[in-house]
């Protein structure tokens, strides 16, 4: 195992990280509430604020499948990992320039950024088989996720002061601080995704140059529909996916509609970006705690046991009235949230063939991103309807009761076997070679 590679996988959590804190779900919900969408009503922006993570997600969707196969085919995970890193840090520096009234444009970086965000991490996760034997992947990828609680947490702390004292760092005002933290946001995510491009390197380097566009677009679309009808030969790994699809969901809504359905109820900014601050420290020893139980007790079963307490968290969530309330279940959100996710990955990875990593891990981040266009939409859908997202929050529970059926119904064991025997069936010389 390369030590230098491993650790450069792990900080490009810790650089990515930044966006998904204070981009999807601490600084710029609350920005698209108060300025990009200053002249829509609370219910409104919180549903517009939906329907662009639906929209994101939806160009993910269609993505995802195609871009992992395309990268298996031309062993260039690094390179797409790459350009989506460029895209995501550009499309967040420009959000600075968001001003007020600017809903639409602020819909369309957002968008942009989600999908550099969404589809760099099919390469990301794809790497992780690659790099780490099988008995460590539950613990490094445990690592990513705290790695990144730490590099998403500490920038949005550094956001947070910016926001509260602009004149302690020289700014003029609270909007000159956030939009501030926009950038900040991209130079973090740039700067610390560099030790990866630097020590990860795809197996077999280069692109092939018959493999080469536009060929190699029409191959990675027929990958996709062998993928699609060899996905049948792998049971446990089908339901799986399926368990996945509706989990996901339930946790991606949360994360990505929390700070703005806070903002509609009346907690101010303070109270809702220092929650998620909390959050994300929190975080880090519960995600490796959930590590280490799942060395002891199974991954499958303490993945089950963090969705039990999302359901608990979704339930309350549609009492809460006070920036108390916010913050504890902020605190329940991090005990759960890195471990879930982490476990989730590195299940999945013992499941898929060796050889079809970014192939397979294109249907995962596709089984996640097609679920969480339902979500957002549904709960800023149900806020247009009803006047309030009070009863889009607790719908969330029907994801994770749905999941948590499927997962019982999982044998393992089973799935890692069809994954191995395929495995060694491609390994296998043909009989005209013999």
């Amino acid at each position: 195992m390369n030590k230098r590679a491993v650790r450069g996988w792990i900080m490009y959590d810790w650089a990515n990280s930044a966006f998904a804190t204070t981009i999807m779900a601490a600084v710029m919900p609350i920005y698209y509430a108060d300025v990009a969408g200053k002249n829509l009503a609370p219910a409104t922006a919180t549903a517009y604020w939906g329907y662009t993570q639906s929209i994101a997600l939806a160009f993910v969707f269609l993505l995802s499948p195609v871009l992992g196969a395309i990268a298996d085919a031309t062993r260039s995970k690094r390179n797409f990992l790459l350009f989506f890193t460029l895209m995501g840090v550009g499309s967040t520096v420009a959000m600075a320039w968001i001003d007020e009234g600017e809903w639409l444009f602020a819909s369309v970086l957002v968008i942009l950024g989600t999908l550099a965000f969404s589809g760099g991490n099919v390469f990301y996760d794809a790497f992780l088989p690659e790099l780490v034997p099988e008995e460590k992947q539950d613990m490094v990828s445990s690592k990513g996720f705290a790695f990144g609680y730490i590099g998403g947490g500490l920038l949005l702390a550094v956001n947070l002061a910016m926001i509260q004292f602009p004149e302690a760092f020289l700014l003029s005002d609270t909007l000159a601080a956030t939009r501030l933290a926009f950038v900040s946001v991209g130079l973090w995510w740039f700067l610390f995704s560099l030790p990866l491009f630097r020590h990860v390197r795809d197996r077999d380097l280069g692109i092939r140059p018959d493999r080469m566009a536009p060929g190699i677009v029409a191959e990675g679309f027929r990958t996709v529909g062998r993928t699609l009808r060899r996905i049948r030969r792998y049971p446990e790994l089908l339901k799986f996916l399926i368990a996945f699809w509706f989990f996901s969901d339930g946790i991606n809504t949360i994360i990505k509609m929390a700070t703005i359905y806070g903002r509609e109820i009346g907690i101010g900014q303070t109270d809702l970006i220092a929650a998620l601050l909390i959050t994300q420290f929190v975080g880090i020893p519960c995600t490796l705690l959930f590590g280490k139980v799942a060395e002891r007790v199974g991954a499958m079963r303490t993945l089950i046991t963090t969705l039990v307490i999302y359901l608990i968290i979704v339930t309350l969530g549609y009492f809460m009235k006070t920036a108390l309330h916010f913050y504890l279940l902020a605190i329940l959100v991090g005990f759960v949230q890195g471990g879930s996710q982490a476990l989730a990955r590195s299940i999945f990875s013992r499941l898929v063939p060796s050889g079809k990593n970014a192939e397979f891990f294109g249907f995962y981040g596709l089984t996640g991103k097609f679920a969480s266009i339902f979500g957002p939409f549904l709960f800023g859908l149900v806020g247009q309807l009803t006047g309030t997202s009070r009863a889009g929050i607790v719908s969330l529970a029907l994801f994770f009761l749905a999941g948590i059926v499927i997962l019982l119904f999982i044998d393992l064991e089973k799935g890692k076997a069809e994954a191995e025997a395929e495995s060694a069936e491609s390994a296998a010389p043909s009989p005209a070679a013999r």
